[in-house]
């Protein structure tokens, strides 16, 4: 007799010799006792995983002697008939050369005739997806509604090519990837029967590499046996297949989560060098930080996963040294990697900055935690969202070098006094907020310092700006033509709202917010923003005045008059360097500055 292939001798004959597909097996043995058998079944799942031998296992169990049986005997002359491939009433079709419109019209002629000697006429279509939307049409009628002696039996690796018309008319089972354990169980079991020596490595390092085919994982054993003989080791697996051992990955996962760049990259050197498969190392590595991270999460179950002791122990180790925030990130870049492998032409300098890559991901810092520190950093406190302004000593007036937008923003004590302090320091010249006689000046103070409270970036802004007019309950905000591109910067919903809220709290609720070009009045480029009017000493002494000031300028307290206006322009950019926001938010970014703008 000639030489079988060990995937051909040792194919499932029953259902119970079936591995990993019981939940396919059990129904279908169901089905046959109850007698709710159907006319057409879909078989659905990767390449070697029993779709046409569970197929074949079926029309046996409908055409044996006395069927339809589960239970049917080996030497059933009908069964023997199926096994060897020569039943005139089981015809196996192979969808991808019998794809045409042609074949499925013969095959709608020959079904109206009775089975020669079975019970049913099964039809075995592999691969039908490969079938012409033509041929399915064609199919269409026949499969819905077949004579009560046929049977169709399908097959496909991509269920999602056939059209759903042919799926809805057919009862779906999806066949799994069979676990690394079954498979490893199952080939010292046909070792044994061939009596060939093979370590409990070497049959882990074949099911890993099946990738949960039954099929593949037979014809890898198939090759070694010629290969090696009657002894086989993880080692020859290893070479003759590209693969990694698992203590390699290990190590070069260790390398990963320790940081140590130069032990990770002479890993994957020697790797290389020895010929391991690049595209299969990134692979197995990304697994592995993949049953790493199920093993925090799930407090280490190992009920989850498919590895063995010597593994479990490792993950138990390197768990203690990693966070999942750390090991997702690693999972991004390797899984990026893995993908961009395929057309890269320098496949290790590829993985090499992914290694480098993966080391830097595992300390890096969230977009969420940044946002939650610049936040802080914001409203000065650690544990509110909200920005809320702490009191800090007051300042005289800022440096003249200095421009108005680069001085950090400070919270203005003067917004919380008591109504009756207010009306002793507010100058004649103002009106009540709630009057239709509005001093918009002494208004937009107020509402600058309010916004520089909760928003400091929004004030650097508002210092740049100045208002127009309060009329029918809309505050027109101006920004002269050299500023005219901040208006698209700070003209958003989130701004308005900011601006509509302290409004209220000045007084004019459900003032609606407006943003326009607009020439700045004369004397307001060197305006100062004044600070919160202060309570007056007892005895104040009356302050020199050069010259009397124009109409529209507002009275400037004497200490702020003292000090030179800014020149237009003028910027010290050591200053700014050193100002406490612009430092906290370089150790925040680990940044640098490398230009600076006036």
């Amino acid at each position: 007799m000639s030489y079988q292939v060990i995937a051909r001798k040792y194919r499932p004959q029953r259902f119970s010799d079936v591995v990993g597909q019981e939940h396919v097996t059990q129904t279908l043995g169901n089905a046959i006792a109850q007698s709710r058998i159907a006319h057409a079944y879909l078989f659905v799942g990767p390449r070697g995983t029993g779709k046409t031998t569970i197929a074949r296992i079926f029309a046996k169990c409908l055409n044996c002697t006395d069927g339809p049986k589960v239970d049917f005997p080996d030497d059933d002359p009908r069964c023997q008939e199926i096994t060897e491939g020569r039943s005139l009433d089981v015809l196996e079709i192979d969808g991808a050369s019998n794809r045409g419109i042609e074949e499925i019209r013969e095959l709608r002629e020959t079904v109206k005739y009775a089975p020669a000697t079975s019970k049913f006429k099964i039809y075995i279509i592999d691969e039908v997806h490969m079938l012409t939307k033509e041929a399915f049409n064609a199919l269409l009628k026949t499969l819905e509604e077949p004579p009560a002696h046929v049977k169709f039996m399908f097959a496909t690796t991509e269920p999602e090519k056939v059209l759903p018309t042919i799926l809805s008319r057919c009862q779906r089972f999806d066949l799994r990837r069979i676990p690394a354990a079954l498979i490893t169980k199952h080939l010292a079991h046909i070792a044994k029967l061939e009596k060939v020596k093979i370590e409990p490595a070497a049959l882990d390092a074949i099911a890993r590499g099946a990738e949960g085919g039954m099929r593949d994982a037979e014809s890898t054993l198939d090759q070694l046996i010629s290969f090696c003989g009657d002894k086989i080791e993880e080692a020859d697996v290893l070479s003759m297949f590209g693969l990694t051992a698992q203590n390699q990955i290990l190590q070069l996962s260790h390398a990963l989560l320790a940081g140590q760049a130069e032990a990770a990259l002479r890993e994957l050197n020697d790797l290389a060098k020895n010929g391991k498969d690049l595209g299969r190392l990134v692979s197995d590595l990304l697994n592995h930080f993949r049953n790493l991270l199920i093993f925090q999460v799930s407090k280490g179950d190992l009920n989850l996963l498919e590895v063995s002791e010597v593994e479990g122990a490792s993950l138990a180790e390197q768990s203690a040294g990693a966070t999942t925030d750390a090991l997702t990130r690693i999972m991004e870049v390797l899984s990026d990697c893995e993908m961009r492998l395929r057309d890269a032409a320098s496949k290790k300098i590829l993985v090499e900055v992914a290694l480098l890559k993966a080391i830097e991901a595992r300390n890096a810092v969230s977009i969420d935690s940044v946002l939650q520190q610049l936040q802080n950093l914001r409203g000065g406190s650690g544990t509110s969202t909200a920005p809320v302004a702490s009191p800090a000593p007051a300042r005289t007036a800022a440096p003249a070098s200095i421009p108005t937008r680069a001085r950090p923003a400070e919270p203005v004590k003067a917004a919380a006094a008591e109504p009756s302090k207010l009306a002793e320091t507010t100058p004649a010249s103002a009106t009540p907020a709630n009057s239709g006689d509005v001093n918009l000046d002494q208004l937009w103070n107020r509402l600058v310092d309010a916004v520089g409270r909760a928003s400091p970036f929004m004030r650097s802004y508002m210092l740049e700006a100045h208002p127009v007019s309060l009329a029918k309950n809309i505050f027109t905000i101006g920004f002269d033509p050299e500023f005219e591109d901040h208006i698209g910067m700070v003209d958003n919903a989130r701004n308005h709202a900011l601006l509509q809220t302290k409004l209220g709290e000045l007084g004019h609720h459900g003032a609606q917010i407006k943003f326009v070009k607009a020439e700045r009045p004369a004397g307001w480029a060197n305006r100062p923003v004044e600070a919160a009017p202060e309570p007056a000493p007892s005895a104040p002494a009356p302050a020199p005045i050069a010259a009397k000031p124009a109409a529209n300028t507002p009275v400037q307290p004497a200490k702020e008059r003292s000090a030179p206006a800014p020149a237009p322009g003028s910027f010290d950019k050591e200053e700014f360097k050193n100002d406490p926001l612009i430092k906290k938010a370089l150790e925040v970014f680990k940044g640098q500055i490398v230009e600076i703008r006036g």
